[in-house]
This record gives C-alpha cells, sequence and structure tokens, in this order.
C-alpha cells in the first residue's frame, strides 16, 4: 500500500520465528502478522534487530520478507530492513526489497570501518536513488558505532533523501533536539521538512516521545502486546497523557521479562530477544521460542518468569 506521510502509529519490528533446524517458520510469521494486525498496528518494519536481521542468510531474509508483505497483504505498509555495512551490500537487498513489494526501506550508516558525516550522506542518498523506495534512516549507535546528527538528518530530510528516521539511540534528549531541529512540537507541520516521521526505538519512554512530537514508536515489546501500545498511542493522540502514562507503566513492566536471562550465561540481546519469541510461545502465537544460532537460548526456570510478566501485565499464556 502507499506510504502515509508521515509514518504514523505503531510499527512493531517483527520477530523471526524459527524452526526446529534454524529455518524461518513461515506459518509461524504469518500467524504473528495477524497477531500484529489484531492488535491494530499501523504498519509492520520486517528484518529489525528484533528480526533477529544479522543472524539471517540473504535467502532467509527474503523468505520472512516475503510472508511478511504476503500476509498482510495491504492492509498496513511494511518497511524492509536492509541493514549491513557498505552502500554496495545495501543496495542489492534494497532491489530485493522492492521487487518483494516493500513500501519502503530502512538503514543503518555504513558500519564496521569509520565513517564521516559526508560518507553517511552520501550512503543514504545512493540507497534511495538505486531502490527508489522511500527510505527510512535506522539511527542505533550501539551497533553502528556513530550517532546521526540533527543537522545532518535534517538536510536529508529537507532534499527528500529520508522519510523518516527511527531513533534507537536511547539519548532521550538527541531525540528531543532532533524534533526542535524538525520545527519543533507545535510546529513539525510547517518546519523544513513535514513529511518526515521521526519514531523512537524505546519501548519505555513512549509517551514522553510523543508528548515531544514524535510521530510513533517501533517497539521490539510490541510484538508480545500490539495493542497495549496502540492504546498508548491512542490516548496521546487525544492527549489523554494520563492513560497514556498509564499504559506506558504497565508496559514498562511487562519489558522487565528481556532481563530473565541470566548475564553470566548470555548476552542482552539473547535475552531479550528469548523473552519475546519465549512470550509468544506462551500465548501461541508462534510454534517455538528457539533464537539464532549463536545465541543462548532461554533456559526453563526463565521462561517460567516470562509467564509471571505476561500474567502480571493481564496477558493470559495458552501453554
Amino acid at each position: 500500500m502507499d506510504l502515509t506521510s508521515p509514518l504514523r502509529g505503531v510499527v512493531p519490528p517483527v520477530c523471526t520465528p524459527l524452526d526446529a533446524s534454524g529455518q524461518v517458520d513461515t506459518v509461524s510469521l504469518a500467524r504473528l502478522v495477524d497477531h500484529l494486525l489484531a492488535g491494530g498496528v499501523h504498519g509492520l518494519f520486517a528484518l529489525g534487530s528484533t528480526g533477529e536481521v544479522a543472524y539471517l542468510t540473504d535467502a532467509q531474509r527474503r523468505v520472512a520478507l516475503e510472508t511478511v508483505i504476503a500476509t498482510a497483504a495491504g492492509r498496513v505498509p511494511v518497511l524492509a530492513g536492509v541493514i549491513d555495512t557498505t552502500t554496495a551490500r545495501v543496495v542489492g537487498p534494497a532491489r530485493v526489497a522492492d521487487a518483494c513489494g516493500a513500501d519502503a526501506l530502512v538503514a543503518t550508516a555504513p558500519f564496521y570501518t569509520r565513517t564521516h558525516g559526508t560518507e553517511i550522506a552520501r550512503h543514504f542518498r545512493a540507497v534511495r536513488h538505486e531502490a527508489g523506495l522511500p527510505l527510512f534512516a535506522y539511527d542505533i549507535p550501539v551497533a553502528v558505532h556513530s550517532k546521526l546528527p540533527p543537522s545532518l538528518v535534517r538536510e536529508l530530510a529537507e532534499d527528500g533523501t529520508l522519510a523518516g528516521l527511527k531513533d534507537s539511540s536511547g539519548d532521550e534528549g538527541g531525540l528531543r533536539r532532533l524534533l526542535v531541529a524538525l520545527g519543533g512540537r507545535e510546529g513539525r507541520a510547517d518546519g523544513p521538512a513535514p513529511d518526515f516521521s521521526v519514531l523512537t526505538g524505546s519501548e519505555l519512554t513512549v509517551d514522553a516521545a510523543l508528548l515531544a512530537g514524535a510521530d510513533g514508536v517501533v517497539p521490539g515489546l510490541g510484538n508480545v502486546d500490539p495493542a497495549g501500545y496502540v492504546r498508548l498511542y491512542e490516548a496521546a493522540r487525544t492527549r489523554d497523557w494520563s492513560l497514556a502514562a498509564k499504559e506506558q507503566e504497565r508496559l514498562v513492566a511487562l519489558f522487565g521479562m528481556v532481563d530473565v536471562g541470566p548475564e553470566t550465561d548470555m548476552g542482552r540481546s539473547s535475552s531479550a530477544l528469548g523473552a519475546f519469541k519465549a512470550a509468544l510461545h506462551l500465548l501461541g502465537v508462534i510454534d517455538r521460542g528457539d533464537t539464532a544460532f549463536p545465541q543462548i537460548g532461554l533456559a526453563t526456570d526463565a521462561v517460567t518468569e516470562v509467564a509471571r510478566h505476561l500474567r502480571a501485565a493481564g496477558l493470559t499464556p495458552v501453554r
């Protein structure tokens, strides 16, 4: 479907369920997409960090993207992650995403090598030119090791290179500075890039980001409780900040599941992704909670803790 401009609302980064052999479980993935759409989400982001894009082969990425697009069937826009180290390695997947029917692309700045702002700008312009789809920048310094400065984002927004940005920097002050650079909370529609979308990737401060002028959220936890994030967004949209805060606080407690995996046994990403997938399995949405190799899976006691978090948040496990 045509991408609304600016894109607003709840756009979860879709998990990628895996089968026992480590391949994409397309049946579970289709069921997950239906679960998200039933929750009222406004878009889908396939092949993001929560989708374990870094662990998937090119063939697996294509299968996952095709499944999400086919299941969505034009009901909401689908953004495709084309995340790789250099421009040459991003352009190919960007063309594949276009051929598959994606509505927009999401790319980081180049990484592994150290880059200058001018080189980052050239990267985004080349990807936008070569693929021809709307392009969102993915600002995630913990993985890319560079932060996109507001001045560069504004420049690429003004010249039409970027349609939006997903801010996963964890820098709430930086997000506020970006929103001010784009016209501020009350002046975004008349600002230098009125069609530019700013989406927060922080599950825990969505109400604050929306109050500051963000257009929406890309929450990994939204896989588990999409309806909760939609309620939060709708409360903010109607300026019912008390209700938004109440929903946010419930989701903050639910987010505690990401720490069920012991730090002595596994990485924090493995724990968080394992918790999201365990929750989806417990809720009957996907068939298995496996994460991609070489991530460590959650032990039984950790999965029990995930179930406890679900019940405390008003969600009922069926397994």
